[in-house]
């Protein structure tokens, strides 16, 4: 008998659970369907040119998709990837077809990976970590939050962990009383490396509040002096900073602090992101708030409209430095903005010169020609080419 019931226990179990895939399925699939639009944004064709209609044409495409989808859910859901599908122009207006998805979380994907150059986190104060403790915080802290981000698929980090930003960590991330020194570093250094985003931060606080255990005088005091490094309290304080490539503009700034109460050391030889450096407690407090810094900037900068330099023009023929490690593909089109005209060229504060349309893609670069047969002589190396803006 005990036999018997135990089958059928058993089979009731595996039919509860054939029976709930199905269902789970549909709901799921009856749940995508309903965050989703096909939307029709418009916008006429004025003097701006066919670019910024292009543009105001998405945007109220963006507009409508967030009308339409939320007369069905909740307020507080965001319409996030839109993907234009069609466009094309009558009368005078331009016209765009577009697939719309509401989403509950307050982020987005981009269709393009994003350049991020990280640097060095100085020390504000070099005593508060001594000669007999783990060296590889002013590098392996960015290290790790670029890797991080890399693994988001939004981005493509560079490591320049030997250079540091900044000669007086107590003054980042002001650079002005240096003159221009620092702000030249950064923006050749994402010259350099083509990279849209710079990485910096400071080591803020990294002291050790021990004295409370070394009062007194005698063999316990002694004791108590000799246990600084496992009954201390030591508190930890990071400044991360995020930088625009091209105009040195500071984008993200943000102070992660925490503490640690009983083991505080950090020995020589532990690499940050490793299983033992991760397995202290000092290492551990360091790793989540390189996991929340990550986190923050991949959920801000993921929203951001993906940004290129152009590399080379000639025989008619714009070579932009990204390619299909950036997710480029034959088709995709580009607003073209020169860097002769100001400091804030290319983010959208200047008119257009034109829109790019990819026609060949390699791993690290891709070229095509401006749209409807414009002249390109007024594009040089060195200008800039961005995406057109995502919700």
């Amino acid at each position: 008998m005990r036999y018997n019931i135990g089958i059928c226990w058993l089979l009731i179990l595996v039919l509860s659970a054939c029976g709930g895939g199905p269902s789970n399925k549909l709901a799921d699939a009856d749940s995508i369907i309903s965050r989703q639009a096909t939307v029709h944004g418009s916008a006429p064709i004025t003097d701006a040119g066919v670019a910024a209609a292009r543009q105001a044409a998405i945007n109220d495409a963006i507009a409508n998709a967030s009308l339409q989808l939320k007369r069905n859910n909740a307020s507080t859901m965001l319409t996030s990837d839109v993907k234009v599908v069609d466009e094309w122009q009558e009368e005078g207006t331009y016209h765009v077809q577009a697939l719309a998805v509401l989403s509950e979380k307050q982020s987005c994907r981009s269709a393009y990976r994003k350049k991020i150059v990280a640097t060095a986190f100085p020390v504000m104060n070099p005593d508060q970590i001594s000669g007999i403790e783990s060296q590889d915080l002013f590098s392996g802290i960015p290290r790790e939050i670029s890797n991080r981000l890399m693994q988001s698929g939004d981005f493509i980090a560079r490591n320049m962990t030997s250079t540091v930003l900044y000669s007086r960590p107590d003054l980042a991330p002001e650079t002005a009383s240096f003159g221009s020194y620092s702000e030249s570093v950064l923006l050749n250094i994402a010259l350099q490396h083509d990279a849209q985003f710079v990485l910096s931060g400071v080591i803020r606080d990294f002291k050790i509040e021990s004295t409370e255990y070394m009062r007194g005088s005698g063999a316990f005091a002694m004791l108590k002096w000799a246990m600084r490094d496992y009954i201390a309290r030591r508190s930890i304080g990071i400044d991360v900073f995020v930088h625009d490539g091209y105009t040195g503009a500071l984008l993200f700034q943000h102070r992660y602090t925490d503490s640690i109460i009983g083991d505080v050391s950090l020995p020589a030889g532990y690499t940050v992101g490793s299983e033992r450096f991760e397995s202290s407690p000092a290492g551990h407090k360091i790793s989540e708030i390189i996991h929340q810094a990550s986190e923050d900037i991949q959920q801000l900068f993921g929203c951001y409209p993906f940004a290129a330099r152009i590399s080379r023009v000639d025989n008619n023929r714009i070579t932009v430095a990204a390619g299909a490690q950036d997710k480029i593909k034959v088709g995709d089109k580009f607003m073209v903005y020169s860097a002769g005209f100001s400091g804030s060229a290319g983010m959208g504060f200047t008119d257009p010169i034109g829109v790019l349309i990819i026609s060949e893609v390699g791993p690290s670069m891709a070229a095509g020609n401006l749209e409807g047969g414009s002249s390109q002589i007024f594009v040089r190396s060195g200008d800039w080419v961005r995406s057109f803006s995502a919700p």
